[in-house]
């Protein structure tokens, strides 16, 4: 009896085994790979990848490509720009052909210099005392435009120096013409998401290692003039103490774990999700950044945002994509109490474990999600919150992004534990109805244009300069001569 115990035991661990292993299988993207919605009104493709991981297959290999952790489509619809992480560099892509035309290196060789912004007083070094002088890599998080496209700003989740990411950090700002770095900025500890306002005049950081949130005014489009501001406090800001010669997973001891930031529409309230304490801080952008309080009813909100008068957000651990009116939101906001903002409970769709990045369709019918530990890419119908469709991704995918007439959809896997990862996966989509965007159209001037319009205007200048030199000779001469016929007839009449 007891021998059959211990059989049993083992088939039953080796059965547990083979359900971990199946379930944490090394998962990867084909290209040609179609799957259509259960409604068939959505089809989705895989049309392209790049790759880190296969030196056998070097028409998708990229070796820039490591730990890709974020993607942008820039708003003109030509490029995308991928953050590979632990490869310290931002890729750059064309659209029409899938080729990489410009790599970006985050190497410094100190933290001063001519792209950097003064000392704003706001962060201070207090573990490396020389860190603002020290030589160093930037780690690339998540990214975010700013005045129509032109500047596209990337945060770095520590300096490679700071190994456990304690000390300030900082953003890259690169100008969209040349896609080169054109101004650097401090940030405080570890910072993940950033966010510019919808009128580019605000861009706010969320800082993952100590509870805070940094603002910097960026009005007009000349760098040199942009500044911080005081940063926002959720809760309580931490004290950061750990080794200078050992790591420890920040990933996981960092309080609340700021992530997800969207602006309401109006740039009145700027949302956080707190991954790490549940709920979603509220700060009032009109009275002084105020931190007003968390809105209940969800907890570990990763990504957040705000589409057709809703605000969404992926909740990472439960594998959901859940919703809130957002009149019901600001409805409570104005009824708050003691830091508390009760919603009620939130809309959810159930998809793949490890809800990540979203992003909405043009026209908000639909939610894509990238879903980490599912290794799959999902999509959402919003009319009735349910999933209805799922095509395979390389393992773990953590971004992601969609084009802004919703046709393509780029996801990154960064990877876990060393296994997976290190890709990038291109989709197409097609829609049986046609997607119409409901955002406002941006604001955007293609660099040629910008180029073209400063031509312009600098030509305007000189005519404007030669026209003014004219005048001021023809009215000069005018006066001039116009003294002279008094001063005649002047004479004139004494005689």
């Amino acid at each position: 009896m007891k021998r059959i115990k211990i059989a049993l035991f083992m088939v039953a661990a080796l059965i547990a085994a083979t359900q971990v292993t199946t379930a944490q299988a090394v998962r990867h993207s084909h290209i040609g790979e179609t799957v259509t919605s259960s409604d068939g009104k959505v089809t989705i493709k895989c049309i392209g990848k790049k790759q880190n991981f296969d030196y056998r297959d070097t028409a998708t290999r990229d070796e820039d490509i490591y730990s890709p952790k974020s993607v942008n489509f820039h708003p003109d619809g030509t490029r995308y720009y991928v953050n590979s992480l632990e490869g310290c560099k931002t890729v750059v892509y064309d659209m029409k052909t899938n080729k990489k035309i410009k790599v970006i290196n985050h190497e410094f060789q100190s933290g001063q210099g001519p792209l950097w912004a003064a000392p704003s007083g706001v962060y201070q070094f207090t573990h490396y005392t020389d860190g603002a002088t020290r030589a160093f890599s930037g780690k690339p998080v998540e990214s975010t435009f700013s005045h129509g496209g032109r500047y596209l700003w990337v945060p770095y989740y520590r300096r490679t120096f700071d190994i456990n990411a304690q000390d300030p950090s900082a953003v890259a700002v690169i100008d969209t013409r040349t896609d080169s770095i054109v101004r650097m900025m401090e940030t405080g500890p570890l910072p993940k998401m950033i966010m510019a306002s919808h009128d580019s005049k605000i861009v706010a950081v969320s800082h993952w290692g100590n509870n805070t949130v940094g603002f910097i005014d960026v009005t007009g489009e000349d760098p040199t003039k942009w500044h911080h501001l005081p940063y926002t406090v959720i809760d309580k800001e931490l004290n950061l103490h750990y080794s200078l010669t050992s790591s420890v997973n920040r990933d996981s001891n960092s309080g609340l774990m700021l992530r997800g930031t969207v602006f309401s529409p109006d740039d009145r309230y700027l949302f956080v999700g707190c991954m790490g304490g549940g709920g979603v801080a509220v700060i009032d952008m009109k009275n002084n950044r105020e931190y007003l309080g968390k809105l209940d009813g969800i907890g570990n909100a990763r990504h957040l945002i705000i589409k057709n008068n809703y605000l969404y957000a992926s909740c990472n651990s439960a594998g959901l994509v859940c919703r809130q009116p957002l009149d019901t939101i600001l409805a409570a906001i104005e009824k708050r109490s003691d830091k508390k903002i009760p919603v009620g409970k939130w809309e959810t769709c159930k998809v793949g474990g490890g809800a990540r990045t979203i992003e909405a369709s043009p026209s908000g019918k639909y939610i894509f999600a990238a879903c980490n530990s599912a290794s799959a890419l999902y999509v959402v119908d919003t009319s009735t919150m349910t999933s209805i469709a799922e095509i395979t991704v390389d393992s773990y995918p953590v971004g992601l992004h969609i084009s802004s007439d919703g046709k393509f959809v780029v996801v990154t896997s960064q990877g876990r534990q060393g296994r997976g990862g290190n890709a990038v996966n291109l989709y197409e989509v097609d829609y049986a109805e046609k997607e119409v965007s409901t955002d406002p159209a941006p604001v955007y001037v293609s660099p040629d244009s910008i180029a073209a319009k400063e031509k312009a205007e600098a030509a305007q200048a000189s005519t404007c300069s030669f026209d003014c030199k004219s005048y001021a000779w023809w009215i000069g001469g005018g006066i001039v001569l116009l003294l002279l016929v008094l001063l005649l007839v002047k004479k004139s009449r004494k005689k």
